[in-house]
């Protein structure tokens, strides 16, 4: 009689993210997200840091469920802005995702390529219910464009201008982003953790 494989709980309700780490790990590990369990209270980003938020979820997502849990938290950093939106980026303006882009855009507006630089990051935590964490971020580099390009994607991808191709985020595939995202490059390094999830018995 084989063993089941052991769950670790990804504190999403994304289905391209899940997707995306049920692919990383095989089936060395069983997948589950918030909506496979009972409803649990959701905690609430006030970190001032994309480590501590993703921390913080991961910690209290842990502790209530008894599972390993790993969560993330991500945004936009731009340079001239002194950093923003960064942990405010999902909140940069009320409406959606074209409404804070668009935000962005007039920010900036006036500002010259050679100071448009910026980068997406990402900060994914896993944690034990005893408590453990680990941390593991993720960067990907480039520019904010003058106006939107490309029908994939979401959030800022169609401004955020990668630096080698002159191509928007929103212009890739799936496959092509997630070999170059800052959440790809997150989870590539959470790998061997995630699997060593299989080893402990």
């Amino acid at each position: 009689m084989s063993t089941p494989s052991p769950k670790l709980l990804f504190a999403t309700t994304n289905k391209g993210k899940l997707r995306e780490l049920r692919q990383l790990v095989g089936d060395s590990v069983e997948v589950v997200s918030l909506a496979d369990l009972p409803p649990v209270p959701e905690p609430e980003e006030d970190g001032d840091t994309f480590e501590a938020n993703a921390v913080k979820k991961a910690v209290e997502y842990a502790r209530a469920t008894g599972l390993p849990a790993l969560a993330d938290d991500s945004g936009l950093c731009v340079d001239a802005l002194d950093g923003q939106p960064g942990v405010l980026s999902a909140r940069y303006a009320p409406g959606d995702d074209k409404a804070r882009y668009e935000k962005l855009l007039s920010e900036l507006s006036g500002v010259p390529d050679e100071k448009r630089t910026a980068s997406f990051r990402c900060a994914l935590a896993l944690a034990w219910p005893d408590g453990r964490t680990h941390v593991e971020e993720g960067r990907c580099e480039g520019r904010i464009g003058y106006a939107p390009k490309g029908e994939h994607g979401f959030g800022y991808d169609p401004v955020f201008i990668l630096l080698d191709s002159g191509r928007s985020l929103a212009e890739l595939t799936a496959e092509e982003k997630s070999a170059i995202s800052h959440r790809g490059a997150a989870f590539r390094k959470m790998k061997p953790k995630l699997l060593s999830l299989a080893a402990r018995p």
